[in-house]
Parts: C-alpha cells; sequence; structure tokens
C-alpha cells in the first residue's frame, strides 16, 4: 500500500476518532492492513501536520488540502514554545524543554523542523522534550533563543 493511502487513512482516523497515543494510531492503521513503524508513522504526523491536544490527535486549525497548516506544514515554532512551553533546563549539551501535558511532540517535531544548526536532535514525552546539542555552547546559544520566544 502507498504512503499516500496511509495517509489518507490517517487523517480519516484523526478526523473520526479519539486517539492518544501514538501506538493507537499505529494500532487503528495496522487494522487498516498498515504495518508502520513508530519512525514512520512520526514522519507521516508530523508531514500532515497533525498535533496532539486535549481531544487527541487532531488537525491543525487552518488547514488546507493537504492537511498542512501553513506554508511550512505547521504552526510555526515560537509560537508553539509560547503557547506551550513551561520551563527550560540545561544539561551540558541538552535542554530539557517542559512542556503542558500532551504538548511536547508537536514541540519536538517543530524544533525538528527549523533545521538549527544547533539541534542535533530531540526526543518527545509527553510533557517533556529532550534536545540535544553538539556541545554546550550550541545548547546554551539554543536556550536562548528559546527564552527569547517565550518573552
Amino acid at each position: 500500500m502507498s504512503k499516500l493511502s496511509r495517509q489518507q487513512a490517517l487523517l480519516d482516523l484523526v478526523r473520526n476518532e479519539e486517539l492518544w497515543s501514538q501506538d493507537e494510531l499505529r494500532k487503528h492503521l495496522a487494522r487498516l492492513g498498515f504495518r508502520v513503524t513508530q519512525a514512520t508513522l512520526s514522519r507521516d504526523i508530523n508531514e500532515l501536520g497533525l498535533v496532539k491536544t486535549a481531544e487527541g490527535y487532531s488537525l491543525l486549525q487552518g488547514e488546507n488540502g493537504n492537511g498542512h497548516g501553513g506554508e511550512s506544514g505547521g504552526p510555526p515554532v515560537a509560537r508553539l514554545i509560547r503557547e506551550f512551553v513551561t520551563e527550560i533546563r540545561e544539561a551540558q549539551n541538552l535542554l530539557v524543554l517542559k512542556t503542558t501535558t500532551g504538548s511536547a511532540q508537536p514541540v519536538a517535531l517543530a524544533l525538528d523542523a527549523e533545521s538549527w544548526r544547533e539541534v542535533v536532535g530531540t526526543v518527545g514525552g509527553d510533557d517533556t522534550v529532550l534536545v540535544i546539542s553538539s556541545d554546550k555552547k550550541s545548547a546554551g546559544k539554543l536556550a536562548s533563543r528559546i527564552r527569547e520566544m517565550l518573552a
């Protein structure tokens, strides 16, 4: 089955079901005949502009025909940081961003989508994003950039 048909099935699921986790999304897709890895599902979520809300996964407000929220395919990282990040903690080359419950994955996806040199990668949980930088100096620059967005 093609990527397009898998993504269309994913869109149909989030429009019609309250799905709270990627594992639930993966299981529903499997019942429809789409066997996907967590990495593939994460890419699909990002490409389609899906976000995790208090009602489960959903499409961004103001979506266009291809599922993307805007020209960049998702909400601006500054908006997500202002709305959801509650605390920033530095630990050597790592940043720990505390978010409101259920908001860490959209924030992590938005940070990854920016392709900032300071970001090697992110891991988004439920209310915590781990941001990995190449060194302490890069992590400090990134922390400053994020704090400016919070101001």
